[in-house]
């Protein structure tokens, strides 16, 4: 029997931020579009230079399934998707995608990670679980990513193989659920933050194995500052988390104290 392609489920809106990607923004469209027909995408541009916001706006102009918002500046990933989350969710969208514009999130990939939100309420696509794998990477950043991933999983407790990987889909009830005004978190450290609040509120999160690749065209957005803030606010996090954890024993051992009885 021939192989069966995954349905997409209703009101599934795939968010891509941008900044000065104006040779990849179309051909990221073209592939989302041919992966997963009935998505619409929202490209967030951050006012690039390079005119990407107008050749989303022409691509809008002539497909009732690409929208976008422009903003003012360049405010940080985190900002882009929360904005890209708010627009989302006040036009009654089920499911919201996250996607880079620059090809390193295969949208071939896009219908196995859709057909998981059945069951999960915030879908990752993984780097590192079984069957995923990463291409083209430089081995330090290969090391970097692995090593973000694995002090992250152990400051926070979380059992998450990737964390901080931006290929995920949310159920919109789990961004409703977040406080997403009060969120200032950007780059890796705005991937391990959402998906630690959605451990913390109890939904559940499953891993989907995913091909991750370098992009092909343009510069990478990673940074220095990027880096060192996901570094203080992840152990600050955690040390917050043991603290609370500590309390909370001490708490209960005080209401329910051990009577030690000598015979």
């Amino acid at each position: 029997m021939p192989a069966t392609t995954p349905t997409t489920p209703p009101g599934v809106l795939v968010i891509v931020p941008t900044y000065n990607e104006i040779d990849n923004l179309p051909l990221i469209l073209d592939r989302i579009h041919a992966a997963a027909p009935g998505v619409d995408v929202l490209v967030v541009d951050d006012n690039s230079p390079d005119g990407t916001g107008a050749l989303a706006d022409g691509r809008a102009a002539d497909d009732e399934r690409v929208h976008v918002l422009h903003r003012t500046a360049k405010n940080g990933l985190g900002k882009a998707y929360i904005a890209g989350f708010q627009w989302g969710l006040e036009r009654g969208y089920e499911i919201l995608v996250e996607m880079d514009a620059d090809g390193s999130h295969a949208p071939e990939n896009l219908p196995r990670i859709l057909a998981a939100t059945s069951v999960g309420d915030l879908v990752i696509g993984s780097r590192y679980v079984a069957g995923g794998h990463v291409v083209n990477w430089p081995l330090h950043r290969m090391v970097l990513s692995k090593a973000a991933n694995l002090y992250a999983r152990l400051a926070l407790g979380v059992g998450l193989h990737d964390i901080t990987a931006g290929y995920r889909a949310y159920q919109a009830d789990v961004l409703r659920a977040l406080p997403l005004d009060s969120i200032e978190s950007h780059g890796y450290c705005f991937q391990v933050d959402l998906a630690w609040r959605t451990v913390q509120e109890g939904f559940i999160v499953i891993e989907v194995p995913i091909t991750f690749t370098e992009r092909a065209i343009g510069a990478s957005k990673m940074s220095g500052s990027i880096i060192r803030e996901a570094l203080v606010k992840i152990t600050y996090w955690g040390i917050k988390q043991r603290f609370a954890q500590a309390t909370h024993s001490i708490k209960e051992s005080r209401r329910n104290p051990v009577i030690r009885a000598d015979v």
